[in-house]
């Protein structure tokens, strides 16, 4: 073999070793910045000979939860709810994580709850509590996240006649109400507190969870609070002269057999 030649498929190697990440026509185009004649196929054949292929990216195998209801908004009370995770950290160290529950249709939030780490269980937890303060929702809408399709959840949700309509990945905008809730948390109370430690943090959240809920108008609800919005929608009745689908589960007619899929709702796991 020539000695340039030699000298050449030498530099290839080093070159490769020295840029491990790099592919062979990034290594050509590097030989050739350094004044050597090095076109690609000989690039590409002394690497596979030495073994210095950089391997394929293998495509990411993302998490998909099984929807069970197809996408729709809010049209009543306790129609849609919907759930999602806000990450920061405390000022003397330490992840914060804040699991957030909001109505879609009275912006009402029903939970920020606050911990270093939050797994489905707690999750499960929290959402009980809620619905045995505010009554069970139809749908749950949320992305993919490991504590959202986890089997616990998904088989009590099923167990509980609860659909769950998971958003495709990657698009955030399908959980639009969630998003939006978030970033008015962010803004108007984790960028505006410095929070120092875990116990502090759930007192300012519980704090400021009261205001979103009762003080502040929201343009989209007319500009009334949205626990204003909810009691508005509760005593006012619906065009048809029938109350509104929240009310109208507390109907009883002789008459009519009104089945309520909640009626028997576990408050256990499933």
């Amino acid at each position: 073999m020539p000695e340039g030649k030699r000298l050449i498929e030498a530099e290839i190697v080093r070159v490769s070793r020295e840029h491990p990440t790099l592919g062979y026509k990034k290594v050509a185009a590097k030989l050739r910045s350094l004044g050597y004649r090095a076109n690609k196929k000989m690039v590409q054949r002394v690497r596979r000979e030495e073994g210095l292929r950089v391997p394929p990216r293998r495509p990411r195998k993302r998490r998909q939860g099984l929807s069970t209801g197809l996408p729709q908004k809010a049209v009543r009370r306790n129609h849609v709810w919907a759930w999602d995770f806000v990450s920061d950290y405390t000022q003397r160290g330490g992840k914060l994580r804040a699991f957030n529950l909001i109505d879609e249709f009275t912006r009402e939030c029903h939970c920020i709850h606050a911990d270093r780490a939050i797994k489905a269980s707690d999750v499960l937890a929290l959402l009980q509590k809620a619905i045995g303060e505010h009554g069970a929702p139809e749908c749950i809408r949320s992305d993919n996240g490991p504590e959202f399709i986890a089997k616990v959840i998904q088989q009590w949700l099923k167990g509980n006649g609860i659909k769950t309509l998971y958003i495709d990945p990657g698009c955030p905008w399908q959980n639009g109400y969630a998003e939006s809730f978030n970033s008015r948390f962010r803004e108007e109370c984790l960028d505006r507190e410095l929070i120092y430690t875990l116990s502090e943090s759930r007192v300012v959240f519980s704090d400021w969870r009261d205001y979103y809920n009762k003080q502040r108008p929201h343009r989209s609800l007319g500009l009334l609070t949205p626990s204003e919005f909810a009691t508005k929608q509760m005593e006012a009745p619906s065009r048809s002269g029938r109350p509104t689908g929240s009310l109208r589960r507390k109907e009883t007619n002789n008459n009519i057999n009104h089945q309520n899929p909640f009626e028997n709702l576990s408050l256990e796991p499933g």
